[in-house]
């Protein structure tokens, strides 16, 4: 047994590594930068731990979401690290002061794009002893930097401009475009890649084309019947969200609707209703995905067409981390395709609008992110240039994926090929368009099944696990 591995039993409890984590912490441990592209369920929480034995100061972790910031938290705590501290808007003032008092007492601290703008917590880690960088769902920094975030953007500058430190770069999907991206937005070119398939054997593939709505939500409750649960619905919109909640409730499915317009408690209580297995369905937009620790999701429904093939490969993904057999369907309409890139597109600013901001016209919150952030660094033929770049990307994204569901090729193979990966392994169930999946079996797990709990140890149980 090699010194890693015995500090994997030691720390971890794991006798041997998974696929493409000894590679990530030998080139991390060897001194260099490395961006970790390997699929959901592989553990890549434990990549940003483990060089710890070997680095003196705190570990700062970049993360995309409060509900994934939490979850991670409590995942150290549960662990006996006590150390460690996520500055999000859960904290109160109070808390948030003593943080910062107490800075240099962490061994994990947790920051958000948009927390790491505050000029206070930014004075605070510049004299912090910092061991090393990690960003968590790296992809984000493309996918979401350039548009919807650009405070993704802000916090790599700052992070360049003040720091010379390694960087740990974690994400389960990265097409080779995007691990270019991702290396010049952090400005380390000679970023190692280690890159592992983002095939999932266990996850049986099928998309089917509806007529109508109606239609649409009969083969969904079909399959929901049939083959059960837990699952995730994903939907574009909030109110199709919490219809379809509604509608599985009445069902006498324990269910909840999940979205980005829900205050910050109700949905980390349900994140945590559904983790437990209180509930046995969440109705969601693409708010709900990243750090569900979930192992035993067993369906993944899709009533529209994603914004590009990695979101859609993000959130499919959610399902059998624990290895067993599962099934990923998507539903489209003829009309699918112009309604996801309409969605896609939506918010990037056009010609008119740059020439508004420069005038200091008043525009819609999003917009005004988005040209804060780049009319200070480009002019305006500069903007109007990028922003028709992205547009098209989008409608590139979207076009890739939507030649992928509606082909009558493989859909394994489709999504590997855009990967980079050639003659992946056909599982016993692939997809519907190689073979009939109604064969396919799998185990249903309801909630009432993996959970049996009085109402009061459910509410102690989530009290704890919401404020340890």
């Amino acid at each position: 047994m090699t010194e890693l591995e015995n500090e994997l039993q030691k720390r971890f409890g794991f006798l041997s590594f998974r696929p493409g984590q000894k590679e990530v912490i030998e080139h991390f441990l060897s001194g260099q930068d490395v961006l970790g592209v390997l699929p959901t369920g592989t553990g890549k929480s434990m990549l940003f731990q483990f060089p710890t034995s070997y680095f003196s100061g705190t570990v700062i972790i970049l993360s995309p979401l409060v509900s994934l910031m939490t979850d991670q938290v409590q995942q150290l705590k549960l662990r006996g690290e006590k150390k460690v501290v996520a500055f999000t808007s859960f904290q109160s003032r109070a808390e948030r002061e003593y943080a910062l008092r107490n800075i240099d007492n962490y061994h994990y601290i947790f920051v958000s794009p948009e927390s790491l703008q505050n000029r206070e917590l930014q004075n605070a880690l510049l004299a912090v002893h910092v061991a090393y960088f990690v960003y968590d769902e790296a992809h984000c920094l493309v996918q979401w930097g350039m548009d919807f975030r650009p405070d993704y953007l802000r916090a790599a500058e700052w992070v360049s401009t003040n720091f010379t430190k390694q960087i740990l770069a974690l994400t389960a999907t990265a097409t080779e475009q995007t691990r270019l991206l991702i290396k010049e937005t952090l400005h380390r070119p000679s970023m190692v890649e280690i890159v592992r398939s983002v095939d999932r054997p266990s996850i049986a593939l099928q998309t089917i084309q509806v007529e109508s709505d109606l239609e649409r939500f009969d083969e969904m409750i079909r399959l929901i019947r049939q083959y059960g649960g837990p699952g995730i619905l994903y939907t574009q919109s909030r109110k199709r969200a919490e219809d379809y909640a509604t509608q599985l409730i009445k069902l006498g499915i324990p269910t909840a609707a999940y979205h980005g317009g829900m205050d910050t408690l109700d949905r980390s209580l349900i994140q945590q209703q559904f983790s437990s297995g209180e509930l046995e369905w969440i109705c969601a937009t693409n708010a709900f995905g990243m750090g569900i620790h979930k192992a035993n999701i067993r369906q993944v429904l899709h009533d529209h067409i994603p914004t590009s093939l990695s979101n859609y490969l993000q959130e499919f993904g959610r399902a059998s981390r624990d290895g067993k057999q599962s099934l990923a369907t998507l539903f489209y309409t003829a009309d699918d395709y112009r309604k996801s890139l309409f969605l896609a597109t939506a918010d990037l600013p056009d010609q008119q609008d740059i020439e508004y901001f420069a005038q200091s016209v008043e525009l819609d919150e999003q917009k005004t992110k988005i040209l804060s952030y780049w009319n200070s660094r480009l002019s305006v033929s500069e903007q109007n240039q990028l922003f028709d770049r992205l547009r098209l990307s989008k409608k590139q994204n979207i076009l890739e994926l939507y030649k992928i569901i509606t082909g009558q090729t493989c859909l394994r193979e489709g999504i590997g090929n855009a990967f980079g990966e050639t003659n992946l392994p056909k599982p016993v169930f692939c997809c519907n368009k190689c073979q009939s999946l109604e064969a396919i079996e799998m185990t249903h797990e309801s909630a009432k099944e993996t959970e049996r709990m009085d109402l009061g140890s459910a509410y102690k149980k989530r009290l704890k696990q919401l404020f340890p």
